[in-house]
């Protein structure tokens, strides 16, 4: 018995005592019951002591010896998993895992082998990490780690059920120039959409206006009303303008019907080839003297309604007739002088001063001009 029992013991017997002697002067016992009260409150305590002293005591008596002897310490199941590069959905793009995985051994057989616990929990959270890694893009990094977190936040059993096994704190990754990467071929993805959508217009505008508007002359004069609001005037005028551009866009010769309403002088035809070769150019015809004549009249400034041209003309056309040819006076004539008067070349050269004068209106003026 330990001492504290057997303290109660003592404080119980004497508050027995107590109670029993104040009964029995209550009472008026008789003498003899006296000896037998005393003796029952000696015995009753004696038993009872001798009756805890059968029973085991739940405190060794080995360690009583010992009683300060270090506590063990306790086994931690838990490891921090850091930057473990786990596949994803394009190849050589990796996710960096990282999260703290924690463990508690599941209840075995007395003859199962000796295991790492930690080690084989850290493979199982790793396994299941990888198969959701490995199909998701790595562009959304973020959305995974929170598919992650969710996934590994259950204990489940690994290692054929010798060890349960979870995730906390899960973290998920790129690297920075893997990032960079993605980022400049996002970028370029969407330039190249932005290109495709404006080359498809272009197509369609193209076809538009090549197959629809452009087909034939009718269809463009359609088209122009359209345009202008139904202003048929406007649309009269530009006819020759949608011929020649119709023409053009299905590499035709304008209508025969049209041709005289285009308003831009049309393309010559191309020389005859003959066996595969084109003609040489011809060379090109030397100035005449008309030629030379009306460069002469432009620096001099004569303008073509300036009656001094024509008189000057007339001059120069008796001068060419006596001097020169009278082909060349007629031609003369005949280009700044209408109607022709034929020249004769004149039997005696006149003299410098004859020029100073009025010409003689006999021999100049046309033959309409003269009375009759």
């Amino acid at each position: 018995m330990s001492s504290g029992r057997k303290t109660v013991t003592a404080f119980l017997t004497i508050i027995c005592g107590l109670l029993l002697v104040i009964l029995g002067l209550c009472a008026d016992w008789p003498l003899w019951v006296w000896p037998v009260v005393v003796a029952a409150l000696i015995a009753v305590p004696l038993l009872l002591a001798k009756l805890a002293g059968r029973r085991p005591d739940p405190l060794p008596r080995a360690l009583l010896h010992e009683p300060d002897l270090p506590i063990p310490p306790l086994e931690r199941r838990e490891h921090l998993v850091s930057q473990v590069a786990l596949p994803s959905k394009e190849a050589d793009y990796d996710f960096l895992f990282s999260a703290m995985v924690r463990w508690h051994p599941a209840d075995t057989a007395p003859d199962a082998p000796v295991i790492n616990p930690g080690a084989l929990a850290i493979e199982a959270v790793l396994e299941r990490a990888r198969r959701i890694t490995e199909v998701a893009s790595p562009a959304r990094s973020t959305l995974v780690q929170h598919e992650l977190n969710g996934a590994l936040g259950t204990m489940r059993p690994a290692a054929g059920g010798q060890v349960m096994a979870m995730a906390e704190n899960v973290t998920l990754m790129l690297s920075d120039i893997d990032q960079a990467r993605l980022d400049k071929l996002a970028a370029v993805r969407k330039d190249e959409a932005v290109w495709e959508h404006e080359r498809k217009y272009e197509q369609n505008r193209r076809a538009y206006l090549g197959t629809d508007v452009l087909r034939d002359t009718g269809s463009a004069v359609v088209w122009w009303l359209a345009r202008n609001d139904d202003q048929v005037e406007k649309t009269v005028k530009d006819l020759g303008l949608l011929a020649q551009l119709t023409s053009a866009a299905n590499n035709t010769d304008v209508p025969s019907q049209l041709r005289h309403l285009v308003p831009y002088p049309l393309p010559q035809p191309a020389p005859y080839e003959h066996n595969g070769h084109a003609p040489a150019p011809r060379p090109e015809a030397p100035a005449s003297a008309a030629d030379h004549f009306a460069a002469l009249l432009e620096a001099m400034g004569l303008a073509e309604d300036d009656p001094q041209r024509a008189l000057f003309a007339r001059q120069m056309a008796h001068t060419a007739a006596s001097y020169a040819s009278p082909e060349a006076g007629e031609e003369l004539l005949a280009r700044f002088d209408t109607p022709v008067t034929p020249v004769t070349p004149a039997t005696s050269v006149p003299s410098p001063d004859a020029f100073d004068g009025a010409p003689d209106e006999a021999e100049w003026e046309p033959e309409a001009e003269r009375s009759p």
